[in-house]
């Protein structure tokens, strides 16, 4: 009877769950992770002590009409951004996936000068992605002075490879018949992209998107802690003036943008649904 109600790969998976153990150790003491420290009553106290500071938050006009301002800010450089690195992000998407590739049309294989051209393009976007965009930001607010400018451009560049490598991904993974077929007949890179790959898959096009800028949002707050300017400059210099139910506003009101951002992706879902 017991053998009815036996897992059968309960083997396998006391296996691989081990196996995982056995790698995640190594990485657990390399990162000196002791999550038992955070129990320590000298640990609690200095963690009650700053989340004290918090309450009650800050909420005289002039500081919150500052705040407001610095979310503005914060918006626009995020979607400012965004906007650019989407012009950066259609043309290397249009080069670097294979299925918009004339070259390819009735073979298994591109030709070798295309081919070389897109894996060039490949590693561009892999060195897009792989810099962080606060270290663009550091790079511009010595090129162009603090301010929001050096946000907008670390944002353009850092997200503009991240849109690229996921849209030629999306595009890959869909349906290629319709793209193909306009290949065939004569279409270009362009007009195969938005009446061929793009109606398959403008859904998944679009959340992602979304969830860049959101993305994008929090990284600008990030950005402004170096001097890209918006909520992470004000975060920054209330926390330096140990002002704890300042930075307790400048929060609520960054959460309430992430929530805005989470509102329109979902309600854009919905409507392409």
């Amino acid at each position: 009877m017991s053998s009815i109600y036996r897992d059968p790969a309960w083997r396998s998976r006391v296996t691989w769950t081990l196996l995982a153990l056995a790698l995640l150790w190594p990485l657990l003491v390399a990162t000196e992770f002791k999550p038992w420290q955070l129990a320590d009553a000298t640990s609690m106290q200095a963690a009650l002590r700053f989340l004290s500071d918090f309450l009650p938050p800050a909420l005289q006009p002039a500081f919150l009409l500052e705040t407001f301002k610095a979310a503005w800010i914060t918006l626009a450089i995020a979607t400012a951004g965004l906007t650019l690195a989407l012009l950066i992000a259609v043309p290397l998407t249009l080069l670097s996936a294979s299925r918009l590739s004339i070259s390819r049309i009735g073979r298994t294989r591109m030709r070798p000068l295309p081919a070389a051209a897109r894996h060039g393009v490949r590693a561009l976007l892999v060195v897009l992605r792989s810099v962080p965009e606060l270290v663009f930001a550091l790079l511009f607010v010595r090129v162009v002075g603090l301010g929001p400018t050096a946000g907008v451009l670390a944002i353009a560049l850092s997200y503009g490879g991240m849109l690229a490598k996921v849209y030629a991904e999306i595009i890959e993974s869909t349906e290629g018949g319709a793209v193909e077929a306009l290949l065939r007949n004569g279409a270009g890179r362009l007009q195969a992209f938005f009446y061929g790959a793009l109606p398959g898959c403008s859904t998944e096009l679009v959340s992602y998107t979304v969830y860049r800028w959101e993305c994008a949002i929090r990284g600008s707050v990030i950005m402004g802690m170096v001097g890209a300017g918006g909520l992470g400059q004000q975060i920054d210099t209330s926390m330096k003036m140990l002002a704890g139910a300042e930075v307790a506003t400048t929060l609520l009101i960054f959460i309430g943008l992430v929530a805005l951002a989470d509102a329109l992706s979902a309600w854009l879902r919905r409507r392409m649904g």
